[in-house]
């Protein structure tokens, strides 16, 4: 016998609002990752000091199919000079 619980709201998940970001499995990007997160550890997790490495790492995983391709001001850049990549 099922049990019913009268009153309670299901719950639907809803999939992100930009889709999927899938995971680098050939570590195509992994580079620029290592570099941003060593970043973000010398710098306190301060994260608006590591804003090329962030900017490196999405370029790197937009140009491989790993992202979606976006505009630099809808990803939080519009202030922010061209990529160094290295």
């Amino acid at each position: 016998m099922a049990s019913m619980t009268f009153g309670q709201k299901s719950f639907t998940p809803s999939p992100p609002q930009k889709g999927s970001f899938p995971i680098d499995h050939q570590n195509e990007c992994k580079k620029f990752m290592l570099k941003y997160m060593l970043c973000l550890r010398e710098n306190k997790s301060e994260n608006s000091l590591c804003r090329d490495e962030s900017r490196n790492y999405l370029e790197c995983r937009m140009e491989k199919g790993l992202m979606a391709k976006e505009e630099w001001t809808k990803l939080g850049f519009s202030d922010a000079p061209e990529p160094k990549t290295t």
